[in-house]
């Protein structure tokens, strides 16, 4: 049987139902390869022959002149058993099946992917999908997703696999528009016909370039070969899980989206913490956690410090941080010695610290960095939110990022809130940084609770 590797590493590829239209998805992927820098050969197959975006279509698979380690399937559902052992006859080591109307859709839909399988098992091709975009691999400039962009090909990272159709095209170049966030591997795990999430776990686990997992599931095929994968996978990388079909009403939306098997919720989260798997309760969280978890180093404690403009804020944050299991940190002597410099009032400098009024005496750079110094010294604080306010220009809060480039010993995150201008102009600076902002404070309290837990796993001291 074809290794996960082999098919990522595809240096000659085929798109089956390219079509000579420019607009169609398979002169779409052709545009897309030649764009992206995909450094293998290309051909197009269309029983009509001619060429689209300067790409020899050939008529049969047969025609093709070179070995084709990979073939992406744009074809209807009832094409596919013969495409599939034409792939055979190729020798192509891997298959992603893209059209919808399989094993979701039906008894028909299911026995063309029960023979389809069958076809895949005789012959030892592995196969992505059906109802899938399949693959991206940035290292190699591959992807299978007419839609993807020449910024989602950017290496980086995060590895991500998805039991989705379109969903995992879209969350990848979500991701890739993010600051600081860019893919190593990307898989679409559709109706995990062959390859399901434990093939998936396994290679993004080996995988040198990818130093984070995310994952998007509906159900889990092989619970307990799962498990066991990510266990080990844990031990190298973190494994972040965003679990869909949580509730009846999901299970019976995901068994006619992906063929999903129900799973008992409870059941799969007692299991997921005990393999050391992070959960995620949304898109945001798991977007949030990847950019903590790359940014950050991991929190030595569970004591949480916070600096605030904002009494509200700072008490919302407290009630999530008691929830998510940290503790506020009581500062050391010396601490608030150093506090006193810049907060007049004791109280103040407690935790939380009140930034205001005292900024407006002392200035908004000297009063921050005081303070951010002071609880970087201080090692009975293990991780720092700094709830503040987003600026016309990000210039007062360069000495803090710079202060954080000497000093990156704990996870600190900031929050702001403002203009929608200028905390777009703030966040855009920070992260470019390597500082993490988030929008709402809670936000930054759970993602350092996720850190938290998966350093208790022995990774730090």
């Amino acid at each position: 049987m074809a290794s996960l590797q082999e098919v990522l590493s595809a240096k000659g590829v085929a798109v089956i139902g390219a079509s000579r239209d420019p607009s169609k998805p398979g002169a779409m992927l052709l545009e897309v390869l030649k764009s992206t820098g995909f450094q293998g050969q290309v051909a197009g197959i269309n029983p009509q022959g001619g060429s689209v975006n300067g790409i020899t279509l050939y008529r049969s698979l047969e025609e093709v002149p070179f070995q084709v380690d990979l073939a992406v399937m744009l074809i209807p559902p009832k094409l596919v058993p013969e495409a599939t052992l034409a792939c055979a006859r190729k020798g192509v080591k891997g298959v992603v099946i893209s059209a919808e109307g399989f094993a979701e859709a039906g008894p028909e839909g299911a026995a063309i992917q029960e023979e389809v399988h069958r076809i895949l098992g005789s012959c030892g091709m592995r196969g992505f999908g059906p109802n899938t975009l399949g693959l991206v691999n940035t290292s190699t400039g591959l992807t299978t997703s007419y839609f993807a962009t020449p910024k989602m090909l950017q290496p980086g990272p995060v590895g991500f696999a998805a039991q989705s159709g379109i969903f995992v095209g879209a969350l990848l170049r979500y991701i890739s528009s993010m600051e600081g966030l860019r893919l190593s591997k990307g898989m679409g795990l559709g109706n995990k016909m062959d390859v399901n999430e434990c093939d998936a776990l396994e290679y993004l686990a080996s995988d040198p370039q990818t130093r984070i997992i995310g994952m998007y599931l509906e159900d889990v095929r092989e619970g307990r070969r799962f498990l066991e994968t990510a266990q080990r996978a844990v031990e190298k990388k973190p494994v972040l899980l965003l679990k869909g079909a949580r509730t009846p009403e999901g299970a019976k939306a995901s068994s006619s989206h992906t063929a999903s098997l129900a799973v008992e919720d409870r059941v799969m989260e007692g299991a997921l913490r005990q393999a050391g798997v992070i959960r995620v309760g949304s898109i945001e969280e798991l977007m949030s956690s990847l950019k903590g978890f790359l940014s950050m180093p991991l929190p030595r404690g569970d004591r949480i410090a916070l600096v605030t403009y904002s009494g509200a804020q700072a008490i919302l944050s407290i009630d999530q941080a008691t929830r998510d299991g940290l503790r506020v940190a009581s500062f050391k002597d010396s601490t608030l010695e150093k506090l006193a410099r810049v907060i007049a009032t004791p109280a103040k400098a407690a935790n939380p610290v009140d930034l205001f009024p005292d900024m407006m005496v002392h200035g908004f750079e000297r009063t921050s960095t005081t303070i951010l110094k002071a609880l970087l010294e201080d090692d009975g604080v293990h991780s720092v939110v700094f709830i503040s306010f987003a600026v016309e220009g990000p210039e007062p809060y360069e000495p803090l990022v710079k202060l954080l480039g000497e000093r990156k010993t704990k996870p600190v995150f900031f929050s702001l809130l403002g203009a929608k201008e200028h905390l777009e102009a703030c966040r855009s600076y920070l992260e470019s940084r390597g500082v993490p902002c988030f929008a709402y404070p809670e936000t930054a309290v759970r993602v350092i609770s996720h850190m938290l837990r998966y350093a208790r796993r022995g990774k730090v001291a």
